[in-house]
């Protein structure tokens, strides 16, 4: 095929000139995305430049132009075939993580809300136990000192008489939080019995949290409870939580849900929101370790106890914001042939 070289390259140049300004763009901006009319644009653009590199190459010598559609053709295949994620500017890319925590939290609340219900279960049957039967506090409380009087235990801390040293705690610190992160992954990992082990995790943490709370409560000591497990419970109690929830989603996916896809499928598919999840629960954890060894061990008088339960429920504010509010709506663009989706907020 014989081409008319100087009309063919009138006719042309403004689709190569658009191409050559879009990827120098996206070389300017490497964590801008696209939207959805903008990649059917840049494929347009790159199939033509393909196309005319062809007829150049088969029906004109012209070297100079061979070799700038080449270098053309050659930037958009790797701005559109590149398998290496994009590295992204430092604020940039905080933001984005930060974001993706709540986003992911958000899409699997169904799995949040079970176990919410049965770690209330696990309290509601605690309490009824204790209500009815006082010895039952030998049988569910886990640690002896659980086991003692709630007023003897209140006199003992205002007294100022267990050990509050800035070593021990720094060390006392450490071991909640790789102790509390070891627990989640274990909640999390049971979700391969089929979410029965995650399940009966919840409940007994429940009944745990249940039976403290009906002991303090019923010696009239509600104040100090609240003072106590407030400003680091208000965080570490959702993070288990958060924890049983991605427990449940590997359950959905290990057990089946969507059957038209393979195993491998369905694990591959929710595997970044696990992820996601078990990292911000983590990050939770770190935050409710230094609080509840540096925080929430002081009582009265050296701190009153409605600075601690103001302090708990700001917490609890700030936590619910996050997680239902920040991150976006999240929107999702099927990917075309020879395109990457994309995802913004």
């Amino acid at each position: 095929m014989i081409i008319d070289l100087p009309r063919f390259l009138i006719e042309e140049q403004k689709y190569w000139s658009e191409l050559e300004q879009q990827l120098d763009q996206m070389e300017r901006e490497p964590t801008s995305r696209l939207t959805l009319e903008q990649v059917r644009r840049f494929h347009y653009l790159y199939q033509r430049a393909c196309a005319d590199l062809v007829k150049i190459q088969t029906s004109a010598h012209e070297p100079a132009v061979s070799g700038y559609l080449e270098s053309l053709v050659a930037r958009a295949y790797s701005e559109i075939y590149e398998s290496r994620a994009r590295v992204q500017a430092g604020p940039k890319r905080i933001l984005r993580a930060f974001g993706a925590f709540p986003r992911a939290f958000r899409r699997h609340l169904q799995a949040f809300a079970l176990s919410v219900l049965l770690t209330l279960a696990g309290m509601v049957f605690a309490a009824g136990a204790l209500y009815f039967d006082a010895e039952a506090k030998a049988v569910i409380m886990p640690f002896p000192q659980l086991r003692g009087s709630p007023s003897e235990r209140v006199r003992q801390e205002e007294k100022g008489e267990s050990d509050r040293s800035e070593g021990n705690r720094a060390g006392f610190s450490a071991f909640l939080m790789t102790h509390n992160i070891r627990v989640s992954v274990f909640a999390l990992s049971l979700g391969i019995t089929g979410g029965i082990g995650t399940a009966m995790l919840l409940f007994y943490n429940g009944a745990v949290l249940g039976a403290v709370a009906a002991d303090y409560v019923q010696a009239g000591e509600g104040v100090f409870l609240l003072g106590w497990l407030l400003p680091h419970g208000v965080i570490e109690i959702p993070a288990a939580l958060i924890a049983a929830q991605g427990g449940f989603v590997l359950a959905g996916a290990w057990l089946g849900g969507n059957r038209r896809k393979s195993l491998v499928g369905r694990l591959r598919e929710v595997s970044s929101d696990l992820v996601i999840l078990i990292s911000g629960t983590a990050a939770l954890l770190v935050w409710a370790g230094l609080v509840e060894a540096f925080f929430s061990q002081y009582h009265e008088p050296a701190l009153p106890y409605s600075v601690k339960i103001a302090f708990g429920c700001v917490e609890l504010t700030a936590l619910a914001f996050y997680l239902l509010a920040v991150g976006g709506k999240e929107t999702r663009v099927k990917a075309t042939p020879g395109t990457e989706g994309t995802e913004g907020t």
